[in-house]
């Protein structure tokens, strides 16, 4: 494992470990980017069970989008799981960014998604 990763799992349990201390019947709005995509799910605040998935790999997205791997497609994805939080009456979430740094497409999601009503 090269350095950069190690040092975005050390991120991303000390992250986890300060949602769990605080974490009060709230979902949790979880992120994954890779080179290519984007994803996000909405976890119910004991982690086991997914409420909403959406990614740039969903239809919704993928026939709008030409490039699924920058900041258009990221908006695009925090827009519509916003959109879907709201269908199932979730609006306050706490936004996990897995040891991702944030800025640029993480950046784009979490304030595509505050825009379009998700609380976090």
């Amino acid at each position: 494992m090269n350095k950069s990763s190690q040092l975005r799992i050390r991120r991303k349990l000390r992250q986890r470990y300060k949602i769990s201390k605080n974490i009060k019947k709230k979902c949790r709005l979880l992120i994954n980017r890779t080179n290519n995509h984007m994803y996000a799910q909405i976890l119910d605040e004991s982690g086991y069970k997914t409420l909403v998935h959406v990614s740039t790999l969903s239809k919704e997205i993928r026939n709008s989008i030409k490039n699924c791997g920058n900041t258009e497609a990221a908006a695009s994805v925090g827009k519509l799981v916003a959109q879907k939080a709201k269908e199932k009456n979730i609006s306050s979430v706490v936004f996990d960014r897995s040891g991702f740094l944030y800025h640029g497409r993480v950046k784009a999601l979490a304030d595509s998604a505050r825009e379009n009503g998700l609380i976090f």
